[in-house]
């Protein structure tokens, strides 16, 4: 592959760098705003919409799921058309469905329209790191707006609770959708006037085949994972498993042939890269699936309004931004190893504590658990990013941010899909008062958020005793859950500590 240039007579000046820097982290950002409103949204979307159990998890994940599936093919794609143009037509298109998605009629289009969001989104995450890439050629520089990156991540993290739960209390759901309307257009805007063109000058022909194969073998795994996780080892799951595997495995061996592979998968050759894919995956799985269930928790066990929610969940997305400015300092200080493991230990730790969690926990115990949780997600993320950027070389900035990005948004929907039907498993087979129902029963053990309507609607003894099983049988799933995203953390840790051995931000380390 031919490395990847800045199009333009003159490299950008320091200020120009910083001010794309910041038009990149308002793209981030956006994206981390959208990823957490919607668990907050979730009740209310519940009871407008009256999604199935198997439904709400579709809504919560198929939006990854697209994203995951796609962020290779369109990481190619940038390289061709320029990851400028790229950046911009996704934000256009971003905002367009995002408008769709806040006016959603139906469970089946609010699924349809968060998968074409997939889409869309899936045009902006590779833009952003394969351009910081290019625009900072210097280590130490690089290292810094690798940062800022990931603290803009974590930011929208932390905006989107706050703003969605204050709009939640003043306006309809589809609210929390529309506020994508303004960033979009600001992005679009500066953007369009401040973003270098990025891209292979002589990039090779488009491959359309390969983008089936990686479309059609991530879906058909992740489709046998979610449904194995839900419903046990089925032969259905099994065999979309199977043949999704052999899917990629068919993608992989293509882009060996090809003289311009969509994705060149030599990369994974480099144990700093692979260990650093691999820490990002494990650190996103645990963290989006105790999000997504932790907001549930917080508005229909514990009963805060969404805005008070929202808040209870802002010391990890403050602890993420504080570690994420912090962390090149870190890693030159303790190793890059040091602080990937240090902070994947501190999430398993945080994610073990969450296991005490009850309907009687004080804030300032759950903000000081999630507090921990933050800080060792900021730091790890953002070394694992700058790691991934700085082993390869400049030329394949593309390919690899692309594969970083797909290890988030995998693990984000596996996250969602695996410890949400670790949840929903528990939560299944509470057992309902007498005088409630067949057609009650079935809909309070589709959601809680079901259970709770179903409650609203009996009479307030046999309501109440409907809502404390409900509520109780929602609480021990979400503690087991927390309890397998601990040992899965605690196993990330000692793995990256062994496959980062040697490795540091700025210097490659041998294969």
């Amino acid at each position: 592959m031919t490395a990847p240039t800045l199009d333009g007579p003159d490299p950008l000046t320091a200020r120009g760098r910083w001010l794309a820097l910041a038009v990149l982290a308002l793209a981030v950002l956006l994206v981390g705003v959208d990823a957490t409103v919607l668990g907050l949204a979730t009740p209310f979307l519940s009871e407008d919409l009256r999604p199935s159990s198997t439904q709400l998890l579709w809504i919560g994940d198929v939006y990854s799921f697209v994203i995951a599936g796609l962020l290779v093919s369109m990481g190619a794609l940038g390289d061709r058309i320029g990851r400028k143009r790229l950046l911009l037509w996704g934000s256009a298109a971003f905002g367009a469905i995002s408008l769709l998605t806040a006016y959603a009629h139906s469970s089946e289009a609010m699924i349809l329209w968060r998968a074409l969001l997939g889409v869309a989104g899936a045009t902006l995450m590779p833009s952003t790191l394969a351009l910081i890439r290019n625009i900072f050629s210097d280590p130490r520089e690089r290292t810094l707006a690798v940062g800022v990156w990931g603290a803009a991540a974590s930011a929208g993290a932390a905006v989107g609770p706050v703003v969605g739960g204050f709009l939640l209390e003043h306006f309809w759901w589809g609210s929390v959708f529309l506020i994508n309307l303004p960033v979009m257009l600001v992005l679009v805007v500066v953007g369009a006037r401040l973003l270098p063109e990025s891209r292979n000058p002589r990039p090779g022909p488009w491959d359309p085949p390969s983008v089936l194969l990686s479309m059609v073998g991530m879906v058909g795994v992740v489709y046998a994972l979610k449904e194995t996780a839900a419903y046990g080892p089925e032969p259905g799951a099994l065999a979309a498993g199977a043949a999704g595997g052999a899917v990629l495995v068919l993608f992989a061996r293509r882009q060996l042939r090809l003289a311009s592979p969509l994705l060149d998968v030599r990369l994974f050759q480099h144990r700093g890269f692979l260990g650093a894919v691999i820490s990002d995956l494990m650190t996103i799985l645990g963290l989006a699936g105790l999000v997504f269930f932790l907001s549930q928790f917080l508005q229909m066990v514990q009963m805060r309004g969404p805005l008070e929610a929202g808040l209870a969940e802002l010391p990890a997305a403050l602890g993420a931004v504080l570690a994420g400015l912090c962390a090149g300092a870190v890693a030159r200080r303790l190793s890059v190893r040091g602080a990937v493991s240090g902070g994947l230990l501190a999430v398993g730790v945080g994610f073990a504590l969450c296991t005490t969690l009850g309907q009687s926990t004080d804030y300032w115990v759950l903000g000081s658990v999630l507090s921990l949780v933050g800080l060792g997600v900021g730091l790890s993320f953002t070394v694992t990013a700058d790691v991934i950027l700085s082993t390869v070389p400049p030329q394949e900035a593309g390919a690899a941010s692309a594969v970083s990005e797909t290890a988030y948004e995998l693990g984000s929907a596996l996250g969602i899909a695996v410890l949400g039907s670790v949840v929903a498993g528990f939560y299944r087979g509470f057992p309902v008062p007498a005088g409630v129902s067949e057609e009650r029963a079935s809909a309070a053990h589709d959601s809680l958020g079901g259970a709770t309507e179903v409650a609203d609607q009996l009479p307030p003894s046999v309501g109440e005793a409907l809502r404390a099983e409900a509520q109780s049988a929602f609480t021990e799933g979400l503690r087991f859950a927390a309890g397998v995203a601990a040992v899965l953390l605690l196993a990330a840790s000692a793995l990256a500590w062994r496959l980062l051995r040697g490795q540091r931000a700025d210097v490659p380390a041998s294969g």
